[in-house]
């Protein structure tokens, strides 16, 4: 209704025609600084927050706001510094491919974007965040500091990492089906998720607990007197603790040098859940044919 109003309705602002290229481009598509206030009238933005490049464009559109019988008075403005990559460059020219689509793609949640920036350039620290709700009480602009902040994509990774330990299986039930890992319940859940960079890395632990993987592993000798140790079933969380002391009797070694090669050659990874948890969902029958697989 707004952009009838003004399109249709006026066809002059301050005494300027509509149709000057301050307003509207050669090709006849109306400029960001138009647009932008259209788009905040109809959806009735009552705070706008942007960088500080910014600055001149917002008198021009308080000028706007006002033409359009939208008080400037009933909009918060705020300005941020802009954004520096990790060597103090400018943000865009050593990331240009970096949007939010990309960051999509790549596996980022948007919460851990939004943990990121809602904290980036302040005293506080950088924490996940589940909820806007949650994040937006503790966010005060002047905790801002005048000195660019300096982003590094790690962080958002690490901070990615940090979303999945703290969120609830029923927040990811859903996408973990669309992710074809129906297998995964509230329980392996829990044991997973502090192992996930990005959402899809799951289908690597479902693989580990219910599929076929590649077993890891050179020290075929030593995997060979695991595999003669190996308890019969019933297993259960003691299972691991038993046949690790076993080995360690008999072996003596100790530390990494006896726990990661079973590790190794079990679930094909160096790192992963408690191998007390995880060692009895693979199971006696995978357990022992990936000990096989790697002794042969």
């Amino acid at each position: 209704i707004v952009w009838d109003d003004l399109v249709r309705g006026r066809t002059e602002f301050h005494g300027q025609a509509l149709s000057d290229p301050v307003l509207v481009r050669a090709d006849g598509a109306f400029l960001y600084t138009m647009t932008s206030v259209i788009d905040d009238i109809d959806f009735n933005i009552t705070h706008i927050l942007r960088g500080e490049d910014h600055v001149t464009n917002t008198a021009v559109q308080i000028q706007l706001f006002e033409a359009l019988d939208r008080p400037a008075s009933t909009i918060k403005f705020g300005h941020t510094t802009l954004l520096m990559d990790v060597s103090g460059g400018p943000l865009s020219k050593r990331l240009g491919s970096l949007s939010l689509k990309s960051l999509r793609e790549d596996g980022i949640e948007a919460m851990t974007i939004n943990s990121l920036l809602a904290r980036l350039g302040t005293s506080q620290p950088i924490e996940p965040h589940l909820h806007l709700d949650e994040l937006a009480k503790s966010f005060d602009l002047s905790t801002f500091s005048r000195t660019p902040p300096r982003f590094d994509i790690h962080d958002l990774e690490t901070l990615n990492h940090k979303i999945y330990q703290i969120t609830p299986f029923a927040a990811v039930q859903n996408r973990l089906q669309v992710l074809a890992c129906s297998e995964v319940n509230a329980a392996l859940w829990e044991l997973l998720r502090g192992n996930l960079r990005r959402l899809e890395d799951i289908r690597g632990w479902v693989s580990v607990c219910f599929g076929t993987i590649q077993p890891l592993g050179e020290d075929k000798e030593y995997i060979r007197r695991a595999l003669e140790l190996l308890p019969q079933n019933p297993w259960d969380e003691t299972t691991w603790t038993a046949w690790t002391t076993a080995l360690k009797t008999q072996t003596g070694r100790k530390g990494k040098e006896l726990f990661m090669p079973l590790r190794q050659a079990i679930t094909g990874f160096d790192h992963g859940p408690e191998m007390k948890f995880l060692l009895p969902i693979i199971g006696y029958e995978k357990a022992s044919q990936r000990l096989k697989q790697v002794s042969a």
